[in-house]
């Protein structure tokens, strides 16, 4: 029995953002109760639908050996510990802007972490950097991250001209990034431990599956049918791979759910509304003020839907709300996801040590380039 609630006690302290947000829901169900269409719109279950996805096909990918047998690959033709971690976070940045934020870290995480085994590659490090990325990768595209989505069909701009206008934002993030990962990293030469390469075999069939089932749910998500294709993925893999959909961090997706209704109730209390109302957020710097720091308060997808009818730019928005995924790592659920595939012994301690002043070096920096070239 003592065994038990010491393990009990060590699951619940790793799962305290699920308990307190868990907390926050109930109690604003309590001092504000609403109707349960709203509860519905606020658990976004599109969005939920498609984590559940990439869980499961992710999950199959990982079980299948094919990222072990990449990872041993890749550490094989990169000889130094920099330019390892720099070809990663620059992965990580380009496939957020085609892929969206969530997925490159799907992937490029777990890669990282079958490098870990095999080598001295530093992977909690690794796994601050490839979500600092994730951040300056995704903001340049409007189908990189949510809240890009959101402002680009918001404002009904051209695909190119919204990424122009992101350019320079996403170029001092990245280049920020790009320097951090040359100067954290260390500079000796990849020790691989070449028994940890070979052992690895592939499972063919599943590692075809899965891939094919990676990019049916990216494409489920991107034409409005998520729930249908996380289903089908979820029976497919119930079916075939039973091992694989045991193993999937079903914890992860009660986390989002509850961040979803706990901040989406949150952005919608009257007295948020009204302070809001007070600020001036037609000139350009309370708006990229504000949103940072509700992006550092609430996330940034919901900072977007919060502020969006008051702002009269949205370029300028989606800057803020960009830069205001670095910083805590509620400010944008990419730094969550990274942090929970790591799962790295005080990785979050690690993640606020970096990002917070990451924060504060990038956000002056970003609007000089915005406004001085955007």
């Amino acid at each position: 029995m003592a065994a038990a609630s010491i393990g009990w006690r060590q699951r619940l302290r790793q799962e305290w953002l699920l308990l307190a947000f868990a907390l926050l829901v109930v109690a604003l169900a309590l001092l504000d109760p609403q109707p349960l269409a709203d509860y519905r719109r606020w658990l976004q279950i599109p969005t939920l639908a498609g984590l559940l996805g990439l869980l499961v096909a992710i999950q199959g990918i990982r079980d299948s050996g094919l990222v072990q047998h990449a990872a041993g690959a890749l550490v094989a033709r990169v000889h130094t510990l920099r330019g390892l971690g720099l070809l990663l976070v620059a992965s990580t940045a380009l496939l957020s802007t085609v892929l969206t934020n969530d997925v490159s870290l799907f992937l490029i995480v777990p890669l990282t972490l079958a490098i870990g085994g095999i080598c001295n590659l530093p992977v909690a490090r690794m796994a601050v950097l490839e979500a600092l990325a994730v951040n300056a990768g995704s903001t340049l595209s409007p189908i990189g991250n949510p809240q890009n989505l959101l402002l680009w069909q918001h404002a009904q701009l051209p695909f190119l001209r919204f990424a122009l206008a992101m350019l320079p934002a996403a170029a001092v993030m990245f280049a920020l990034v790009a320097l951090l990962t040359l100067a954290w990293l260390p500079k000796g030469r990849v020790l691989l431990e070449s028994a940890q390469v070979d052992g690895h075999a592939v499972s063919a069939p599943l590692a075809t599956g899965s891939i094919a089932a990676l990019v049916a749910m990216v494409l489920a998500m991107e034409y409005g049918h998520a729930l249908i294709g996380a289903l089908a993925l979820t029976l497919a893999f119930a079916l075939l791979a039973r091992r694989s959909l045991a193993r999937i961090d079903w914890l992860l997706l009660a986390t989002f759910a509850a961040i979803f209704l706990g901040l989406g109730h949150f952005a919608e209390l009257p007295l948020v509304g009204r302070g809001l109302d007070r600020l001036a957020l037609d000139r350009p710097l309370t708006l990229y003020a504000a949103g940072i720091v509700a992006s550092q308060l609430i996330s940034n997808v919901p900072a977007t839907v919060l502020l969006l009818d008051r702002a009269h730019d949205a370029i300028a928005l989606a800057v803020a709300v960009n830069v205001g995924g670095f910083g805590l790592a509620i400010g944008s659920l990419a730094n969550l996801i990274a942090l929970r595939l790591a799962k790295q012994p005080q990785g979050l301690r690690l993640f606020h040590r970096v990002s917070v002043p990451f924060l504060l070096v990038c956000a002056p920096l970003v609007y000089l380039a915005w406004r001085w070239f955007g």
